[in-house]
């Protein structure tokens, strides 16, 4: 260890000049020092200093714990929480350029939570304190002589495998109870003449209407624990283990969906801070070699760091220089400011930094020749002289491009789970509960699905449907009140 604390708080507070004076606007920060040890702990719990206890965090340590010590694989530079003041951890084995390039790093994420805005619905401020709260809670459960581990566990299990099943744009407000209804109420009426609208002469389907009103959802439900918290026949801490099991995935869902965004942003900013920081010649050497292996392409998948880092900066190069047809594709404004001044690249990145996520991020600015240069292809596994072998498909040409960016897109963010929405909590009239894949050419993995149609299963209490494709057929996947799994066309 070539650094001591007074010498990590010396270079923060240069570091921490730069990024300020760089137009970065985070919380305030704080670092704390950790062995590996305690790094794999947090890592465990998604870097959460106090959270509630639960077989799978354990089982997450130890895997970590015997692969680091076996040499298979390293931790992480760095982990931040999404909280004011940031929290941050900084290993004690680690050199001091790695500990600079790391609070360099840190920066960036902090800027990027505070700023984005698919973090607007994570109040910063209680972030630690809520997570705390939620420990305490579930210890609470898990002591009390009437329910206790297994019981408090066999919950956990549960919401654990349905906890992504909600809104993924926080952003956007859900209808209340009374917009539920009145968007029920439009669907049931139909304009008697074309001019229905001025003349205010309506027909209205009073039955069908009705009919519609009895139904609980009134419109598909994303929040599926949420759903059953207020529909199951639960008990009090049943309820309150679903309510923190999706409060909680509320925190991490922004961060999946900025992925690419937020660990590009973090790597630009921390190239940029510590380029500017006049290293001496063995810093700046060592600094070199470390920000390549970050963002070193991963042959065969996406290394999320070098993705992010090359479109950021092919953003503030657009933006400073224009081409011709980058004046043509954004238009003539999208490159002033409102003043009419000249948009520089450093402004139209903290225009995108706090407006876009992964999805709209990659379909803005993911051009033919930065994917190129990028060296991007899709491949297929094909039999080849009685062999599988790996052969490119695709490369970003005039007639591939667009759809290859599209299918990179469809991979990103929450794109990897499925989309699936509450219809019906008394279908065919015995409480069974009815719920339906959205699918988007992607089939179900059988075997996941019956595991969780098990566990929506133990929560509900009664039968559980889900609609779906397979292979190109609707179908349901039914789990009976006996806990029997079968899958029925629909014919």
């Amino acid at each position: 260890m070539n650094w001591t604390t007074e010498d990590l708080k010396n270079w923060h507070d240069k570091i921490f000049e730069k990024a300020v004076g760089f137009g970065l606007d985070p919380y305030e920060q704080e670092f704390e020092i950790c062995d590996h040890e305690q790094m794999i702990s947090y890592m465990a719990y998604s870097g959460i200093p106090s959270h509630y206890p639960h077989w799978s965090y354990g089982k997450a340590f130890e895997k970590t714990k015997t692969l680091y010590d076996y040499g298979v694989t390293g931790l992480p530079y760095e982990m931040v929480i999404n909280s004011n003041p940031a929290i941050a951890y900084l290993m004690k084995g680690n050199s001091l350029c790695l500990q600079l390039l790391t609070m360099a790093h840190v920066y960036g994420h902090n800027d990027f939570f505070k700023n984005n805005f698919t973090f607007k619905s994570t109040d910063a401020n209680y972030v630690i304190e809520d997570f705390m709260s939620h420990a305490k809670r579930v210890r609470g459960y898990i002591e009390h002589p009437f329910i206790g581990l297994e019981k408090v566990e066999a919950v956990l299990d549960a919401a654990h495998a349905l906890s992504l099943q909600q809104r993924r744009n926080l952003a956007r407000k859900k209808l209340t109870h009374d917009e539920q209804i009145e968007m029920v109420r439009d669907q049931f009426r139909q304009v008697a003449d074309p001019f229905g609208s001025v003349h205010k002469r309506e027909k209205f389907d009073d039955e069908g209407f009705k009919e519609a009103m009895e139904k609980n959802p009134l419109a598909p439900e994303e929040d599926i624990l949420l759903f059953i918290r207020d529909n199951a026949r639960l008990s009090e801490w049943e309820k309150d283990l679903l309510t923190i099991v999706h409060d909680e995935a509320q925190y991490f869902i922004p961060q999946i969906e900025t992925k690419i965004m937020n660990e590009g942003w973090a790597s630009y900013w921390h190239k940029k801070i510590m380029d500017s920081l006049n290293l001496d010649f063995g810093l700046a050497w060592e600094f070199a070699k470390n920000h390549a292996q970050v963002l070193s392409p991963h042959p065969g998948q996406l290394n999320p760091y070098h993705l992010g880092i090359k479109l950021w900066e092919n953003i503030a190069k657009r933006w400073d220089e224009p081409s011709k047809g980058d004046l043509e594709k954004f238009g003539k404004r999208n490159f002033e400011n409102a003043d009419g001044s000249k948009k520089t690249g450093s402004n139209k990145l903290f225009e995108v930094r706090e407006a876009d996520r992964d999805q709209s991020f990659i379909r803005q600015y993911l051009t033919m020749d930065l994917m190129r240069e990028l060296k991007l292809f899709e491949y297929a596994e094909k039999e080849q002289d009685g062999q599988r072998v790996l052969v490119v498909t695709k490369v970003p040409d005039d007639d591939n491009w667009q759809a290859m960016r599209d299918q990179l897109i469809a991979s990103v963010g929450m794109s990897g789970v499925p989309v699936i929405k509450v219809e019906d909590s008394n279908y065919r009239n015995n409480r069974a509960l009815l719920l339906k894949h959205y699918h988007n050419g992607k089939d179900l993995q059988l075997e996941y699905a019956e595991k969780t149609i098990g566990y929506i299963r133990q929560l509900w209490g009664r039968s559980v449907g889900l609609e779906t494709v397979i292979n190109g057929r609707r179908a349901i996947c039914f789990v009976d009140d006996n806990g029997g799994f079968d899958i029925k066309p629909i014919y």
